[in-house]
């Protein structure tokens, strides 16, 4: 079942996992980096995307030692995301049902991302879910990203729940490798990777999006 008893609060993931964004995420680096003459392909760059937007620019721009450009980098590149992605922002299907449906379960809902504060407002705003999520915790908050377990240690305090009585959905290898070294159960939505690939990752299940989990809940 995957939905046990036990369970009392669901901790999402957002890029790839509230709406499909990842590619637009990619395109935006890849523009961004562009800009300051570091050309990478796709399957290069893929390679190296995972940690804070911080630790990113620190990974692409060694050299540059002062925190305030590195800051005004991050923003530069998330600018670019969002107006890539401003007139496509979706949600993955079945997303707000599925909130409503874990709402009227009295099972509370949170957020545990790499994205920065302007990020979330701009996903959680143009969605129109905010109120779902009753804490938020996002990557300006941790000083090492996924897969370090920090971000859900952090999610975990806020809910003020044990481990068990929560279900993770996440979308990515480094996020699935950060819920589970927290020791946190992990339901894959397949945006990013196969439902086979989610489930040789370490997820308990894998679902092509949230249409496909809702009757479960019933």
């Amino acid at each position: 079942m995957i939905f046990p008893k036990e369970v009392r609060a669901v901790l999402f993931d957002m890029d790839g996992t509230l709406t499909d964004s990842i590619p637009f995420h990619q395109e935006a680096w890849l523009r961004f980096l562009g800009n300051h003459g570091i050309h990478l392909r796709p399957e290069d760059f893929h390679a190296q995307n995972h940690g804070t937007i911080h630790e990113m620019i620190a990974k692409f721009f060694p050299h540059e030692k002062s925190l305030q450009k590195r800051a005004e980098l991050g923003e530069e590149k998330e600018t670019i995301y969002r107006t890539i992605c401003r007139s496509q922002l979706r949600e993955v299907p079945g997303l707000t049902a599925f909130l409503k449906a874990l709402q009227s379960r009295k099972i509370s809902i949170h957020l545990a991302t790499m994205g920065d504060q302007n990020n979330i407002d701009f996903t959680l705003d143009g969605l129109g879910i905010r109120d779902f999520f009753q804490t938020i915790t996002g990557g300006h908050e941790v000083f090492k990203g996924k897969p370090n377990p920090e971000i859900f240690f952090k999610c975990l305090e806020k809910t003020g729940l044990k481990k068990e009585e929560c279900l993770v959905f996440e979308d990515s290898g480094g996020g699935i490798r950060s819920a589970l070294a927290a020791g946190l159960t992990v339901i894959g939505i397949a945006t990013s990777h196969t439902r086979k690939e989610l489930i040789e990752m370490g997820c308990t299940a894998a679902f092509s999006d949230f249409t496909e989990i809702i009757p479960m809940l019933k």
